[in-house]
């Protein structure tokens, strides 16, 4: 079943006590905003192959999201996937198919949505896990949809992120750290996206 609007709309902050970590990343990206590569849409082409030829039929769709899905953004150079699975719980499914072709399972969420988390480094990768009608992964396709098409709010959303990059760099911050920076500006950006889907007034 779809989620529901009250779902989609709602707002999760990050809670630590939650984190069950399964290992650190082997190489920890630069906290940096660069220019846009035009490299990027053949990057997550190449990698939702190989997830595809790993997983088969478990996987249920596979999208690009976050800052590098959105031509001419200036981003992290880390491609975000949005992995869905018929169940997030059977980790048998995936995890060892996933280990296989070089990503790392570093941790589980399981309030926010039973998320599982892993990262490969050969183009820097975030892969997140999610179930199927998952709201989160309806939130980030509506979020990169609506920068696709808002100038205005892609040059909020990049100055956002090097304000964000900036002071982590300044305070040795980790990279959950920049991101927790920016959440007022996405929760400001997603309102005007849910406010022409007519979610909210």
């Amino acid at each position: 079943m779809a989620p529901s609007v009250e779902a989609i709309i709602k707002n999760y902050d990050f809670e630590v006590d939650d984190v069950q970590r399964i290992a650190h990343r082997r190489v920890k990206p630069k906290i940096e905003i660069v220019e846009p590569d035009a490299s990027w849409p053949q990057s997550f082409k190449l990698l939702k192959e190989s997830i595809a030829s790993a997983l088969g039929s478990t996987a249920l769709e596979i999208e690009h999201v976050g800052s590098t899905s959105v031509p001419g953004l200036a981003a992290k150079p880390i491609i975000d996937i949005d992995l869905t699975v018929q169940d997030p719980l059977d980790e048998a499914a995936y995890v060892p198919q996933l280990q296989a072709i070089g990503f790392d399972f570093l941790l589980r969420e399981p309030s926010w949505h039973e998320h599982r988390f892993f990262c490969a480094y050969e183009p820097h990768t975030n892969l997140h896990v999610f179930g199927l009608d998952c709201p989160e992964t309806v939130r980030h396709k509506i979020f990169r949809d609506w920068l696709r098409k808002t100038p205005a709010d892609q040059e909020l959303y990049v100055q956002a992120k090097r304000e964000a990059a900036e002071a982590a760099r300044k305070g040795n911050e980790s990279m959950n750290d920049y991101s927790i920076r920016k959440n007022e500006v996405i929760r400001g950006i997603l309102d005007r996206a849910f406010r022409e889907l007519g979610y909210i007034k």
